[in-house]
């Protein structure tokens, strides 16, 4: 048995591929789950939209999406794949959420010009460990048959001899199938090289979804439209060799108005863990969206009404400032806890409105020897705002750090302080530096 049904370009609408087209009409529907989702503009691409329906309206289901550990902490572009989670469970069903121990080692070559850093086990583990802690703010886990569970794909796909690998998955999928994915072709246009490891990822996803299916009864996978091609392999695996219900949703790809991908901003990736970024500085990252986006963000990252939402998209002038607030608070109390959104809030209003700098902000504290010995550069890597002091050199360059509002040009200088407090800065991202001593 090989697979048939061939990828085609998420644009393309063909006549003869109705269960698998992206979604370019606004179907009713019956179930909670996919009414919300639509509502809250989730819903960009879906396998058999009548028959996941069906199932959503006459039971509980249970859907996963799977989150690679290639860093200590997801950051906000994966925040779309968590809310629908979410919403999931919300509307009575069971989240699954998978921790991609088995497939990091591998990679997803999905939207990559090169291959990705082979991580140790050691390293994997390190992060499924700190990843795993944010899930707890968005979902409840537990026994119950709406309670999310998380697991490992490493149980099931490190166990897996090569050649039993091959025979029981391998004679699904054919060769010319899979060099029809974008990320595949784009690697081949481009005459970077794919290796034939990463060519074996969207077999392992496949098979990630069958497991599932078989041990959890799960059959929905949910994922970014980047992930439409790997998606409809695991949900064509499972139809053809199980003979079972299987499904596919996956959400647009998201950006800002300008154009900007999701996730990345002129200071860095906004982390959610907070060792990597601060409740404050996330607080900020919400509070700068731009005006077209605070109405659709609303939608996705919080749990406020719709009426409430449009109410505020529809705040006319500088008043949608008070809207972005809200999106700020909303989206920062759900992931750090309200108490850290108020604390943000606060010193936000202290630092922009009443120009001075809040202790709530993050705080840099070192001796006066200590800032002696530092030059701008080394300043940078301390604060946090450069990963090396090389980074640092660059990025003064490119005029991306001040300090007290001045624009540093000279990676060398030492710095220089009139009181003993002021403001580094770099992007959107502040942080209160205080000498003691």
């Amino acid at each position: 048995m090989t697979l048939e049904i061939a990828v085609r370009p998420v644009l393309e609408r063909v006549a003869s591929d109705h269960e698998f087209s992206p979604m370019t009409e606004h179907p009713t529907y019956k179930a909670d789950l996919l009414k919300s989702m639509q509502a809250r503009g989730y819903i960009h691409q879906i396998t058999h939209p009548v028959e996941l329906d069906d199932s959503a309206s006459n039971g509980v289901i249970s859907a996963y999406i799977g989150f690679d550990a290639t860093a200590p902490s997801l950051h906000v572009g994966s925040l779309i794949q968590i809310m629908m989670l979410r919403r999931l469970q919300q509307a009575g069903h069971k989240p699954i959420v998978l921790m991609g121990g088995g497939t990091t080692k591998v990679g997803d070559p999905t939207d990559k010009d090169q291959s990705r850093p082979l991580l140790t086990e050691a390293q994997i583990q390190a992060n499924i460990d700190s990843i795993k802690t944010v899930f707890a703010k968005f979902l409840t886990f537990g026994d119950g048959p709406t309670d999310a569970i998380m697991v490992n794909n490493a149980d099931w796909l490190d166990k897996l001899g090569y050649v039993e690998f091959l025979r029981e998955f391998g004679v699904h999928f054919t060769i010319n199938r899979m060099l029809s994915f974008e990320s595949v072709k784009l690697r081949l246009e481009r005459e970077q090289p794919m290796t034939f490891l990463e060519f074996n990822y969207m077999l392992m996803q496949a098979t990630d979804f069958l497991e599932l299916e078989r041990k959890f009864g799960c059959i929905l996978q949910m994922g970014g439209s980047d992930q439409w091609g790997n998606i409809l392999n695991g949900v064509e695996l499972i139809r053809r060799v199980d003979h079972k219900p299987a499904f596919g949703l996956t959400t647009p790809l998201l950006a800002t108005a300008s154009g900007q991908k999701m996730g990345k901003t002129v200071g860095g990736a906004v982390w959610l863990n907070a060792d990597q970024l601060s409740p404050y500085d996330y607080w900020q990252f919400w509070r700068n969206t731009e005006d077209a986006d605070v109405g659709r963000f609303l939608k996705l990252f919080t749990d406020l009404p719709l009426g409430e939402i449009a109410r505020l998209e529809a705040l006319p002038g500088a008043e949608i400032n008070e809207a972005k607030k809200v999106l700020a608070n909303e989206a920062t109390g759900m992931l750090h806890g309200q108490e850290a959104a108020l604390q943000a809030a606060e010193a936000a209003r202290v630092a922009f409105e009443s120009g001075g700098l809040s202790q709530d902000m993050p705080t840099l504290v070192l001796t006066a020897g200590e800032l002696d010995a530092l030059t701008t550069t080394t300043l940078m890597v301390q604060a946090g705002f450069a990963s090396s002091n090389g980074d640092a050199r660059k990025q003064i360059a490119n005029g991306g750090f001040r300090i007290a509002g001045e624009k540093v040009s000279d990676p060398n200088a030492r710095v220089q302080m009139a009181g003993s407090e002021t403001e580094l800065r770099k992007g959107n991202r502040r942080l209160r530096l205080v000498i003691e001593g």
